[in-house]
């Protein structure tokens, strides 16, 4: 009888451990499904935009700068090749094979943009280009490619157009990188996003740039966090601005929903974050935090 009842003993103690981490299991879930979108994790997901948007730039300038440059002569081509929004600290090398051509941007050990953004390491796109084609689709890779010292890793594929129905040329991306903070932190990033270039494209002047920008895409961080993020407000990227000057997203995580509100076109670090409970905050856009 002893023994049955230490056998009974037992059998309770083992079922109370077992329901106790199934609770804390359960609480863990709830707690991840339910934990609200924080300020640091906001300023993450804008400094992963910012420098997808600041190799955009690059990649529509020197499209830009490619299209213009297959109606021009050589003459004009010298000079087209001195202007755009590369610094001399740039250096664009470029091979032919047939009509396939590998274009090169180095930026070597440190190159300041005249956003301020500081890149290094390399930009390389691949393409086949037709003069007589509306569009071009562009192969885009890093290799050892910095943005204010978070890497960028992966490969991006953009379909390029001439004009779209507004006339203007427009980039349709679809994203796979990995970004890559000095902390270790990691996210990787897929999506589709779409940028027209409304205004500067036809000048030689890099600041009076100005896109619009439209889309979709995930964010897994390294903890295997997700964040959607969709544009509901198409954003207006100036490049006279360091910052994205207007427009909203939507940032979704488990079951939390937030807007990110970056103004009404002023050119400043601030926008204001709304959580799912209505509550707003003012948040600045400039470093993620540590």
């Amino acid at each position: 009888m002893k023994l049955q009842s230490l056998k009974l003993n037992a059998i309770i103690t083992l079922l109370i451990a077992s329901m106790l981490f199934i609770a804390c299991e359960e609480a863990n879930s709830i707690d991840e499904t339910t934990a609200a979108i924080t300020e640091d994790q906001t300023i993450a997901l804008v400094e992963s935009d910012d420098i997808s948007d600041e190799v955009d730039n690059i990649v529509d300038d020197f499209l830009s700068e490619e299209f213009a440059v297959a109606n021009k002569n050589e003459t004009s081509k010298i000079e087209l090749n001195s202007t755009g929004g590369r610094p001399e600290c740039v250096t664009k090398t470029i091979v032919l094979a047939g009509a396939s051509k590998t274009v090169t941007l180095d930026f070597g050990d440190g190159c300041t943009m005249p956003n301020e953004h500081i890149l290094t390491g390399k930009i390389i796109m691949s393409f086949m280009f037709d003069k007589a084609s509306k569009t071009t689709t562009i192969t885009q890779s890093f290799e050892g490619f910095t943005f204010n010292s978070i890497a960028v890793t992966g490969e991006n594929t953009i379909v390029r157009t001439k004009e779209n129905e507004n006339g203007n040329p427009q980039s349709v991306k679809t994203i796979n990188v990995t970004l890559t903070w000095p902390d270790g932190e990691t996210a990787t990033k897929t999506g589709t996003k779409t940028r027209e270039f409304i205004e500067g494209y036809d000048t030689k002047t890099w600041g009076d740039n100005v896109f619009l920008i439209s889309g979709n895409w995930n964010c897994t961080f390294k903890n295997g966090t997700v964040f959607s993020s969709n544009i509901t407000t198409n954003l207006r990227r100036e490049m006279a601005c360091r910052f994205l000057v207007s427009g909203t997203i939507d940032i979704v995580k488990a079951k939390r929903v937030g807007t990110i509100d970056f103004g009404d076109g002023t050119c400043d670090n601030i926008a204001t974050f709304t959580d799912s409970e209505g509550n707003i905050k003012e948040i600045t856009l400039k470093h993620r935090l540590k």
